[in-house]
């Protein structure tokens, strides 16, 4: 490790100050603000019909609920909206890209933290430093590093097989019971109420280093992530519901892991609808025919989402998601739901 003296005017105590506070849904109700909303037009009117149909798939008891996460939003203050929203009953199973899970959830629940920074800061001087910045958030390397080990360690322990990412994410939630140091992660809230969380793009994280620690030390006997097999689990979650809605924040694999379930599903000679709910949060332009971009109206082409009740929101997340978030909680139908245990019918 580079010594402080040699690095400029920056040390790294100066860069990693001010720890990112994670919004509280719970805290405050936005019921008022999103009535005012569908009054509005822009991405206020989009934003309120958002929060409606959202309600709707909570109210709807034959609704399963996918809340799928690409990009950075947990990293960035919202890692308690997705806890709360496993919590509180208001999904049934998560998509998300590894960084999301390993680098941001499970990271924070080892103990660490992410820290407030700036854009505009020079990137030399944070390399130098160790630091990694996601836009304008800064990690610890050397403590992201401790968290691929942590990954090597688990896999270590682990029967040599081939595994989902659901089931290793399982066993890192059972791990996170022992050994958290920041209770009720999304991992570990997620394992308490046998909520599934799939991550189709696993090894695109800390856990692809870790996992590839675990495979060079045991070339011969190691376990190995089996990605057809969870989207026929993630599959079966979908046949198995009669009904089910889309929450979606960013676009990525994630998104097209979930809706691809329905077209899985015909193929394999079930008769499912398609998704007959849908929200996507995005800032991605639909003009470059991008997966992550298309318009739920598109993909209802597909055959994979009914457009009856659908709504794109194009804003960054973190300033609407957290509205839609607790007009739910506040309105409370989540009480009326009963859990729909998916990680049981894996056992």
């Amino acid at each position: 490790m580079i010594k402080d003296k040699s690095l400029g005017h920056n040390s790294k105590k100066d860069f990693l100050k001010k720890p990112i506070e994670h919004i509280d849904i719970t805290s405050f109700d936005s019921r008022k603000i999103i009535s005012s909303m569908s009054k509005m037009s822009f991405v206020s009117r989009e934003t309120a019909k958002a929060a409606k149909i959202f309600n709707e798939m909570i109210n709807d008891k034959d609704c399963t609920i996918f809340l799928t996460l690409a990009g950075s939003t947990s990293a960035a203050g919202c890692m308690n909206i997705y806890k709360d929203l496993v919590k509180y009953n208001m999904v049934d199973a998560i998509i998300a890209t590894g960084a999301s899970i390993v680098d941001m959830d499970f990271f924070e629940a080892l103990g660490f933290r992410h820290y407030q920074g700036s854009q505009f800061q020079d990137d030399t001087e944070l390399r130098d430093n160790y630091i990694d910045r996601i836009y304008d958030t800064y990690i610890d390397e050397e403590e992201l590093q401790i968290c691929d080990k942590i990954i090597c360690d688990i896999a270590d322990k682990l029967e040599p097989r081939s595994y989902t990412s659901r089931e290793f994410i399982f066993e890192m939630g059972r791990y996170l019971k022992k050994n958290s140091k920041k209770k009720e992660s999304l991992i570990e809230t997620a394992f308490d109420n046998n909520v599934p969380i799939f991550c189709p793009a696993f090894t695109d994280s800390s856990a692809g280093f870790g996992l590839v620690i675990h495979q060079e030390k045991s070339p011969n006997k190691h376990i190995t992530i089996d990605s057809i097999r969870e989207f026929r689990e993630l599959t079966e979650i979908k046949i198995k519901s009669k009904g089910s809605g889309l929450f979606m924040i960013g676009g990525g694999v994630p998104k097209n892991f979930i809706q691809d379930t329905v077209i899985c599903a015909e193929l394999l000679g079930k008769n499912v609808d398609m998704h007959k709910y849908a929200v996507q949060i995005t800032v991605a332009d639909s003009r470059d025919g991008a997966c992550s971009s298309s318009t739920l109206k598109e993909a209802s082409s597909w055959g994979k989402v009914d457009i009856t009740k659908e709504q794109m929101v194009f804003a960054e997340a973190t300033s609407v998601l957290p509205l839609i978030a607790s007009n739910a909680f506040h309105t409370g139908d989540w009480k009326n739901r009963d859990r729909k245990n998916f990680t049981k019918i894996f056992e």
